[in-house]
């Protein structure tokens, strides 16, 4: 019996940088065999630090050592070592692909040629734009990514005189690996064998932004149209900062009530819960200042108040929740500190961290074993070479990767559905549970008025999570509701939920129970902070779990508070439960059982926070914000053009950044040579950071005289990382998502046809087509799934009569 889900799976990695480096941990998480197959100077990242400390020269990074825990280390010469590459593709089940140094920009080894001569591998090439499109050899950054995506605007983060700064840290390239990962899993769920072309463009657009071209397309207006701080958000107590927010209404009456302000409760006020609360600004800064956070923390609790520390790279380890849950661990060869594995499970198991390879450790053992004389290395017969499973692999099936299988969807509002939505473009029979007196809270928050005919229909945000799902309601507080639950359970293959851990437990609802029902079950819960530790049942939104884990911190700029980046906290969490179910649904493939998932959110958000308390640890170095600026790149900023916004303001930006010395050398061709910008200073990147004022002057006054479109063409043609800082709603403008085929226009019975995203990767086995059927109607089917379950007519009538099904919104 395999010791790990993936114990046997062997992936070639050919990536350099976070993003591939991020997946394939994953993998190698998971129990796969990871061989990374680096240049004779190793991989970039050997050398290199967020904070810019001296590694030394020998040593290997913090972060490297991080990320290549567990896998082996090759070194191959790309002019001299490719049979000997092409030997160890022959034996492996999956190659890991990005742009760099090394093999990976060897001829006939991009990833088109890796599967035309290997077609058993699932090949998965991780690029800025996609492998195709017209900007599909376009520089990009992954800051430059989330200007195109949207997300530096995002949900309208920052305040309204500064420019809007980027989500801190380098979460897009995390992202990117984290949906890289997942879509190896389900490739291998139909035996693999083809290619997968992810963009991170649209992994940026899936996880920075709320789906914000639906939304304008269904409502006619965007979700903001302005930056303002949220208001208490993170604020500064008498001993630190701290977050509190307010996602609902309830919220909003509860926060009042907490401040001994019950007279600021409107339920009948016109204004957004945002601009109720702006109105009290002054207040709420001066009482939260009037506290400590721990005072703040424990009255916010008690009222039910999504609250969290904010955390950073100093104090995350030793927050006692943390503490409790264990949930930080020792790095295994360098003794830092580093987040523990972003999700749990048992009985299957994620194999332990072991240290990561010096470079070449493992050359000649892999060249041993892969030495057969006079093979051609391109045979499949080259599969023997290394050890293989004793369990069967996946046999090639045609097919959508996850189709046969049934999900009971219990999630509400983003993390959990954008989980559970994935498992449904990839071909699940998704059933999402709902009820007449709680709805998905995604159907509230639209701003429709309740007089309007079918309103809770008309939510953008849950047409846009829940597309190709069926939608049941059942009322679970009546034992006939839980009886039919349980029957839906039995015939299901995994079941999702997200809400904190005593709502289901009251019910009774536990994994033994739901076991009992179904033994083989995959029950994935993702609560905000875990099943167990002091914080369990505190609310979890998105902006605290991303205080939580130090992502906030990073965000926003230095003489500030740090801004919530509202985002990612979510769709982070949702990708990495999908990797958590997959590995168990490999484990159940393998051995015949089901196994409890712990996708909590915030140890999802932790691991893409993970620079922080490893640059602290293992150097000393806290991370700080510092705008738009950041660790990768000088110059790095966003400038202002000479034009106005679709709102009449002098407020569009473009995003620029330079990483190498060969692109500074660009920039400086694209300006015409200037004087200022021909200091040897300059020529290295010490030097440009150390002059970034200087720069950012010159070149805000170079981009204010001229158009977005006429600074990206310019710095685009001399292979300048740049970007138009884009207004969410208007992703559909950018040519390259046409040309992929990102949106698709789905249509709905109540509310009019509107684009959609889709998955940020293509397959090369398909789907042509992401979107099938429209998100469910509030029970839509009802009558179609109770049938299933083998009632008739007349008892599905009497269920509806007694309010245990519906289809309108309980009042």
């Amino acid at each position: 019996m395999p010791e790990h889900p993936l114990s046997g799976y062997v992936v070639v990695d050919f990536s350099s940088g976070i993003a591939g480096a991020y997946c394939t941990r994953l993998l190698a998480d998971g129990g796969a065999e990871v061989v990374k197959v680096e240049p004779p100077e190793g991989d970039p990242l050997r050398s290199w630090s967020a904070s810019g400390a001296d590694i030394g020269e020998g040593n290997d990074g913090a972060l490297f050592s991080y990320l290549a825990c567990t896998k082996h280390s090759v070194v191959a010469d790309p002019d001299a070592d490719t049979e000997f590459v092409d030997t160890l593709l022959a034996g492996a089940d999956a190659v890991v692909w990005s742009r760099g140094p090394g093999i990976a920009g060897a001829p006939g080894f991009g990833p088109v040629d890796i599967h035309r001569r290997h077609p058993h591998l699932t090949v998965t090439a991780i690029t800025p734009f996609g492998l195709d499109g017209p900007w599909k050899d376009r520089p990009a950054t992954e800051f430059t990514l989330q200007a195109w995506s949207g997300g530096i605007v995002g949900l309208g983060r920052g305040t309204p005189d500064r420019a809007p700064v980027h989500v801190g840290g380098q979460v897009g390239d995390y992202l990117a690996g984290a949906y890289a990962s997942a879509a190896t899993l389900a490739s291998r769920m139909r035996g693999g064998a083809e290619l997968i072309d992810l963009s991170m463009l649209e992994t940026s657009i899936l996880g920075l932004t709320y789906y914000p071209v639906t939304y304008f397309a269904m409502l006619g207006r965007p979700w903001r149209d302005a930056r303002r701080l949220t208001v208490p958000g993170i604020a500064r107590a008498k001993d630190g900062l701290v977050d509190i927010g307010c996602g609902t209404a309830q919220q909003w009456f509860d926060l009042c009530a907490m401040t001994g302000h019950v007279e600021w409760i409107d339920e009948e006020s016109p204004l957004t819960i945002t601009q109720q609360a702006t109105e009290h600004a002054d207040e709420l800064y001066a009482w939260v200042a009037d506290q400590t956070v721990d005072e703040i923390r424990d009255l916010a609790t008690a009222f039910r108040i999504p609250n969290a520390p904010v955390a950073n790279g100093a104090n995350v380890a030793r927050l006692d929740h943390y503490v409790e849950r264990g949930s930080f661990v020792v790095n295994p060869r360098d003794g830092f500190t580093q987040p523990g594995q972003p999700y749990r499970m048992a009985p299957a198991a994620l194999r332990p961290p072991a240290p990561a390879p010096r470079l070449g450790e493992h050359t000649e053992a892999h060249r041993s074993r892969n030495s057969i004389p006079g093979r051609d290395p391109g045979d499949s017969t080259a599969r023997n070479a290394l050890p293989r499973r004793e369990v069967p692999p996946v046999p090639r099936r045609e097919g959508l990767p996850c189709a046969g299988l049934r999900v009971i969807d219990m999630t509400t509002f983003w993390a959990g559905p954008s989980c559970t939505h994935l498992l449904a473009m990839l071909g699940a029979d998704v059933i999402h549970v709902e009820s007449t007196r709680h709805p998905d809270g995604t159907r509230l928050i639209a701003g429709i008025p309740a007089t309007e005919e079918l309103w809770w229909e008309r939510s953008p945000i849950f047409s846009a999570l829940n597309t190709d799902k069926r939608g049941v309601t059942l009322n679970l507080q009546h034992p006939t509701g839980r009886e039919l639950l349980g029957r839906l359970i039995a015939t299901a293959d995994v079941v999702v939920e997200n809400f904190t851990p005593r709502v289901l437990e009251t019910m009774g609802l536990t994994y033994d129970a739901v076991k009992a029902i179904k033994p083989d079950i995959v029950m994935a819960r993702m609560p905000g902070f875990g099943l167990d530790g002091p914080w369990r049942d505190n609310p979890a939104f998105a902006y605290v779990i991303e205080a939580a884990a130090g992502i906030s911190w990073l965000t926003g700029y230095p003489d500030l508070n740090p801004f919530e980046p509202y985002s990612v906290g979510d769709p982070n969490a949702g990708i990495h439960a999908l990797n958590a179910i997959l590995l168990a649904l490999e484990h159940r493939r393998e051995t015949g059982e089901g196994s409890l998932v712990e996708a909590a959110m915030v140890d999802a958000a932790l691991a893409v926070a993970a620079e922080q308390v490893i640059e602290y640890s293992a150097y000393g170095a806290l991370l700080q914000r510092a705008g738009n600026r950041g660790p990768c790149a000088a110059p790095q900023n966003l400038y202002r053009t000479n034009e106005t916004d679709e709102f009449g303001r002098a407020d569009t930006w473009v995003a620029l950044a330079v990483e190498t010395d060969a692109q500074w050398e660009g920039l400086r061709e694209a300006l015409g040579s200037p004087s200022w910008a021909m200091s040897d200073e300059l020529r290295t990147a010490p030097g440009r950071r150390a002059q970034h004022d200087l720069l950012d002057r010159h070149l805000a006054r170079w981009c204010g005289d001229r158009a977005g479109d006429d600074i990206v063409t310019t710095l685009w043609d001399h292979g300048v990382p740049v970007a138009k800082v884009m207004q969410p709603h208007r992703q559909t403008e950018l040519p390259q998502l046409s040309a992929r085929g990102f949106f698709e226009t789905v249509p709905h019975p109540v509310n009019p046809p509107a684009p959609h995203g889709t998955l940020p990767f293509r397959l090369s086995r398909g789907p042509e087509r992401v979107h099938t059927t429209p998100a469910p109607l509030l029970g839509e089917h009802n009558a179609d799934v109770l049938r299933e379950l083998g009632l008739d007519d007349d008892e599905i009538g009497r269920l509806e009569a007694d309010g245990i099904i519906g289809t309108t919104i309980a009042r």
